[in-house]
């Protein structure tokens, strides 16, 4: 055994570059039997699910980066109940719990899907609050599960039920809940916030709205179209360079939101509920009730911004603790005025986002109101006027704590939420969230208070009041586009939300403490309360 040893020693002591290209060989083969390993682990059946799949699939077919690059958690953290339902052993009735309900097992056939949005795959840490969590985050109905680890996202369930039995594979990040089986989906219904946007395609789904009075001006144009389909009427109005596409039957309308048609009133989605000519999955409305969906044309309406024309010696404070939304109600409040905002302070990233107001000083008088998070009496004494966002603590600190280590549509990592920095963060921040309020209640000289949660609820209505407090006229043409483009670039995308809630019972302890008194305070002063949302969980 020796000699053939000593024989190979001497010949890679001759050749070197031959033995480190068999060490490199040695190393490439290894790591690939690992891999291999380790992925037909979780995969010993994956033919029976379909083979050949993509890791990630999107609504076109392309790949995406949704999936497992985003394993340390796709759901939002909910201070309530959990979506996640527990198959096993459980009746429908018991899996409803409010945020989405269970409807069943369905076949999905990989060449015709069941359902036919978004998708991503996580053969380590599936759950069912993941895919339900990240369904909904994108606006979809339905939420559905197989083979344990994937997870598809739609607006129609398009395949037929099966028995329970058939759905019958544990998750793979949660073997307590069932997640489908071998071409077999457990499917869910979801219940969407109010302001979640349902997508077909690039178009987002606005809703089933009666006829306006006169069309012709409501939606100026229009078109009789053959085997009528969402697809057909999006592109046509995408093409004539409208926002909304309305399907009326065989008919298509175009237009933008105008007071003639306004989108505040949805009707119920069964009065229009046609089948479309062209697709037998989808409803394309009729005479009477149109389907309206938004297409990817700009409304620009209200894109013009500037600065003030003459200075003014009155000067508003944008003010909210940090993580309120202050950035976010700038964005608003530029659309929606045409004039640029200001700040307290200088931050080059808004600056090259579109803040132009933010290099000026914020005593310029240029801008229709100033940022601060200033709390102080000597700082709050020097506007004449204000108007304080307040946002639910719980949200606030955790949108703080992504800014500070994340950027600002930027995220913490895991190791700042487990490590000592949160914990820190939350015990000298939750005190200012509480003084920060009772501050500029105290010592503000003229205080819209304004709740974060209102805004996002009655968009129109509370950025309409914010409007007359700033002493503008209102156009309603310009609330109506900025409903259309409110997001902007500055909501995080929520596919890194903590599965888990990391507040720990002695951090909601001196918080609810925080909510009851910045309550009390609002009350003293003929204000309504916090909103429902905040109370002590």
């Amino acid at each position: 055994m020796a000699r053939p040893l000593l024989k190979i020693h001497r010949y890679f002591r001759r050749k070197p570059v031959r033995f480190f290209s068999f060490i490199l060989l040695y190393l490439t083969a290894g790591s690939l039997v690992f891999l291999h390993s380790g992925f037909s682990s979780d995969t010993s059946t994956t033919g029976a699910s379909g083979s050949g799949r993509d890791p990630l699939i999107s609504e076109g077919g392309a790949s995406t980066g949704g999936g497992s690059s985003t394993s340390d958690g796709l759901g939002g953290v909910d201070h309530t109940s959990s979506w996640s339902h527990g198959a096993k052993e459980k009746t429908t009735k018991e899996m409803d719990n409010g945020r989405a309900k269970y409807i069943g097992c369905y076949v999905d056939d990989t060449q015709k899907r069941a359902l036919r949005g978004v998708s991503f795959f996580d053969y380590k840490k599936m759950t069912v609050f993941r895919c339900q969590d990240s369904c909904a985050e994108r606006g979809y109905l339905y939420a559905g599960l197989e083979f344990g680890a994937e997870c598809y996202c739609g607006h129609k369930i398009q395949a037929p039920n099966v028995s329970e039995t058939e759905c019958n594979m544990e998750c793979k990040g949660e073997k307590s809940n069932l997640c489908g089986g071998p071409n077999r989906l457990s499917i869910y219904r979801l219940e969407l916030s109010q302001e979640s946007a349902r997508r077909y395609g690039s178009a987002i789904f606005k809703g089933c709205f009666k006829r306006p009075y006169n069309v012709t001006l409501a939606l100026p144009a229009s078109a009789v179209i053959n085997n009528m389909s969402v697809d057909k009427c999006v592109d046509m109005c995408t093409e004539k360079e409208f926002s909304l596409a309305a399907l009326a039957g065989e008919k298509c309308h175009c237009g933008f939101p105008t007071p003639l048609f306004t989108l505040h009133d949805r009707e119920d989605e069964e009065l229009c509920l046609q089948r479309c000519e062209g697709e037998d999955f989808e409803s394309c409305g009729n005479n009477d009730f149109f389907v309206v969906y938004q297409t990817q044309v700009q409304d620009n309406r209200c894109m013009d911004r500037r600065f003030l024309p003459t200075r003014s010696k009155h000067l508003v404070a944008l003010a909210s603790f940090p993580g309120a939304g202050n950035t976010w109600a700038r964005h608003l409040i530029e659309l929606a005025t045409g004039y640029y905002t200001g700040s307290y302070y200088f931050d080059g990233s808004l600056y090259n986002k579109g803040f132009k107001g933010e290099r000026d000083h914020w005593r310029s008088g240029r801008t229709i109101c100033i940022k601060t998070h200033e709390s102080g009496r000597k700082e709050i004494e020097a506007f004449d006027a204000s108007i304080l966002m307040i946002r639910n603590p719980y949200k606030a600190l955790m949108a703080e704590f992504n800014r500070k280590y994340g950027g600002h549509i930027g995220f913490a990592s895991q190791a700042h939420w487990r490590g000592k920095e949160w914990p820190e963060f939350v015990k000298n921040y939750a005190p200012w969230w509480a003084s920060h309020t009772l501050d500029w209640l105290k010592y503000g000289k003229k205080v819209q208070v304004v709740h974060f949660e209102d805004l996002k609820r009655d968009l129109f209505s509370w950025l309409k009041g914010m409007v007359i407090f700033l002493g503008l006229e209102v156009s309603e043409d310009r609330l109506l586009c900025v409903e259309g483009q409110k997001d902007g670039n500055f909501k995080r995308s929520g596919l890194r939300k903590l599965e888990y809630d990391p507040y720990t019972p002695e951090m909601c302890a001196t918080i609810d403490g925080l909510i009851k008194t910045v309550d009390t305070a609002l009350r003293k002063r003929n204000l309504p309360g916090v909103p429902e949302e905040y109370r002590p969980r």
